[in-house]
């Protein structure tokens, strides 16, 4: 026995050392099920299923789908729910070279069919009931080849056509929650780099059995042999996430490494800390939102001795930074309203600091953009270059102009973030460049505000709003008997405060329940201006 596990161990540090080599995704998790064949590779519910095994049921799906005329290039809508179904479907198209479409499950069907008609798909997956409600799209019904999850089994491995790093492996979406949603490439190269700069952070070993709740890291442990289990929640669904039958998965699979957005975390530890749970948690990786010291408190409150990692980054670039929740609560308040500490710059990752505009930004050489740079500590836009950087949109050059950077070869993203590189050399966030608010000389970050509103006992959310000429604060509360000590605390703030306003719920976005949603808070305090509280 003492022999076998030595042997998974050699192994798996082998499958490691594959991230520093130009392999793409699919050659990683055929080398990590011929390295571990017997271990299992994905519990989904009550199934389990080895890395052999699945390696057969992706041969099975990519003869399936190359019969029914999938080809190397093409793009393909995948309809499916985070499940072993979803993963052996991507794997199967990575074999075949083609290109995975992919949707988030809570989009609306007008939001659908404006990605389908962006993405320009061949075929789409998907499981019955979803093919039967794709007969009332007009925009599904244009797809030529329509692809359930169900056939014979043939664990003949395909031949793989030639797949270069240039060739695109997936074609996700922003959230769009400011305008139509933009289209991004991820080519091998640049998910081979994302994947390597993410297994830096995240370091997984042997022994892990990881629960991903985010489906692009699910990805990266099928590619380094890692035992992943997927949640029992549904992603589309997360305003009615049931802390409870997480921690019983938890319990019941002995998952020691969970990995999802900062709502997930947030909930799950509420609910540890209620009800004096305690999980065998050794690592928590959490990112897609911001944390603040009061938030990542609470994590490790709930998860003493685990190591927490918060990541900084976004759908076109991640990781850009990561902070551990010990080091990030250590902050002060005075240092904290300056901004927050999203930490330490991945080695992977180049960032620079330039002037905020609205306007493209458009340089011929390396000096042009030095130009634009601000001096050390001064806030302006974050933008970053680095080989795991997205550096394209799909039928979208409006967007690739206004949010990319070409200087030679090398492309800078534009995050649309504002923040600053402080004396540590850590980046500290701000908000979102739209989102600050200009009075007078002063200029206002309501971001910065959200960390200290969310700190305040009895609040769970809140910011600070320029809304009909005047500064107003929205809160929601988790304690409504709290709602005097809070308004006065708000009235202490150093701006003047023309109307505190309580709400029953702040909009978050639809990914990952975590980020406010501005435009629709505006549109909510428009249509019941008259509830504002005076």
């Amino acid at each position: 026995m003492r022999k076998n596990h030595c042997l998974e161990k050699k192994n798996f540090s082998k499958t490691k050392r594959l991230m520093d080599e130009p392999f793409n995704i699919t050659d990683l998790f055929y080398q990590s099920a011929k390295n571990n064949p017997n271990k299992i590779c994905l519990i989904d519910k009550h199934k389990k299923i080895t890395f052999a095994e699945f390696e057969g049921e992706i041969a099975s799906a990519a003869s399936y789908f190359h019969k029914k005329g999938i080809q190397k290039g093409d793009r393909v809508l995948v309809l499916v729910p985070m499940s072993i179904d979803l993963y052996r479907t991507v794997l199967a198209l990575f074999t075949l070279g083609a290109t995975a479409v992919f949707l988030d499950e809570w989009v609306s069907r007008k939001r659908m069919e404006e990605c389908c008609r962006m993405a320009g798909c061949r075929a789409y997956v998907a499981g019955l009931k979803v093919r039967f409600f794709a007969l009332f799209s007009s925009e599904l019904r244009k797809i030529p080849i329509h692809l359930g999850l169900h056939y014979k089994p043939n664990t003949e491995r395909k031949h793989s056509p030639q797949i270069q790093k240039s060739d695109t492996a997936l074609i996700t979406f922003t959230t769009g929650s400011t305008g139509v949603p933009k289209a991004s490439k991820r080519t091998h190269g640049s998910l081979h780099a994302q994947f390597k700069a993410l297994s830096e952070v995240i370091d997984p070993q042997e022994n892990d059995i990881s629960m991903p709740a985010l489906p692009v890291v699910l990805l990266l442990n099928l590619g380094l042999g890692v035992t992943s289990v997927i949640t029992r929640l549904q992603s589309g669904k997360l305003s009615s996430f049931r802390p409870a039958m997480v921690a019983n998965q938890i319990i019941e699979t002995g998952v020691n490494t969970i990995i999802g957005s900062p709502f997930f975390i947030k909930e799950l530890s509420k609910y540890v800390i209620k009800n004096n749970i305690q999980l065998a948690i050794k690592s928590i990786f959490t990112g897609g939102a911001p944390v603040f010291p009061h938030e990542a408190q609470t994590y490790i409150q709930a998860f003493r001795g685990a190591r927490i990692k918060i990541v900084y980054g976004s759908t076109e670039a991640e990781p850009i930074s990561s902070i551990n929740a010990n080091t990030l609560i250590q902050e002060k308040e005075g240092e904290f309203l300056r901004g927050l500490n999203v930490g330490e710059i991945d080695k992977n990752t180049l960032v620079k600091i330039i002037s905020i505009t609205n306007d493209p930004v458009v340089v011929e050489k390396e000096e042009d953009l030095t130009g634009l740079e601000l001096t050390s500590g001064e806030i302006g836009e974050i933008i970053v270059s680095g080989p795991h950087v997205l550096r394209e949109y799909v039928n979208n050059e409006n967007a690739s102009r206004q949010n990319k950077i070409f200087v030679g070869h090398d492309c800078w993203h534009r995050t649309g973030d504002s923040g600053y590189i402080g004396p540590n050399g850590n980046i500290y966030l701000t908000g979102r460049c739209s989102a600050l608010i200009r009075l007078g000389e002063q200029i206002i970050s309501p971001f910065t505000y959200e960390g200290y509103l969310q700190a305040l006992e009895g609040v769970e959310l809140g910011t600070v709003l320029l809304f009909r000429g005047s500064l107003s604060v929205v809160v929601e509360l988790n304690d409504i008997t709290q709602k005097t000590t809070v308004e006065t605390a708000i009235r202490a703030l150093p701006f003047p405060v023309e109307n505190v306003i309580f709400i029953r719920s702040i909009p978050r976005d639809p990914r990952h329940h975590s980020k406010i949603d501005y435009d629709k808070l505006k549109n909510i305090m428009i249509k019941h201006s008259l509830l504002i509280n005076r």
